[in-house]
């Protein structure tokens, strides 16, 4: 598991210890925002698995596998290695049978704040209460040659994620 595996997951599961790492140079609102996952926080299982995702956090309410990517790029290029892109597209024809929201969550690295942004796939067959949310979640790109590709600042900010799962 990669280090910044285990940092979004004890975000989510509500680790003070590891919030207060990653909020250590956010402002004070943003700390507070990130505190209230303390409140409800995931379950977080690690995914293992070549193919599979990352992590699935599942809660009473809301349940999402999750793909971790970070780089000190601010621009995520999934052409950068053709698996990436399969990976996508099962994940999103995975998901869109079974009518659940794919996250990306994407680190970028050696920033000031809130370091995380939050995607998703086009996803077919989302209803319900969880559709409003997946409306507000911005969608991974794709370029005009059809490959994948994630620009940092399009992104949810993760505390931005965190208040409106709270």
């Amino acid at each position: 598991m990669s280090v910044y595996e285990r940092e979004l997951k004890g975000v989510l599961q509500g680790d003070k210890k590891v919030i207060e790492k990653v909020t250590k140079s956010c402002d004070e609102n943003t700390k507070k925002i990130f505190f209230q996952i303390c409140e409800k926080p995931f379950i977080v299982i690690r995914a293992a698995g070549s193919f599979g995702v990352d992590l699935v956090a599942v809660r009473e309410d809301f349940s999402f596998p999750i793909e971790v990517k970070a780089s000190v790029d601010k621009i995520f290029h999934f052409s950068d290695d053709p698996r990436l892109t399969e990976q996508a597209e099962v994940l999103r024809k995975d998901c869109s049978d079974a009518g659940v929201i794919p996250l990306y969550a994407f680190r970028l690295k050696r920033i000031r704040g809130d370091p995380w942004r939050i995607f998703t796939l086009e996803i077919d067959n989302i209803r319900g209460r969880i559709k409003l949310f997946y409306d507000r979640i911005p969608k991974i790109e794709k370029t005009k040659t059809g490959n994948y590709v994630m620009r940092w600042g399009n992104g949810m900010a993760l505390h931005r994620f965190i208040e409106y799962l709270c």
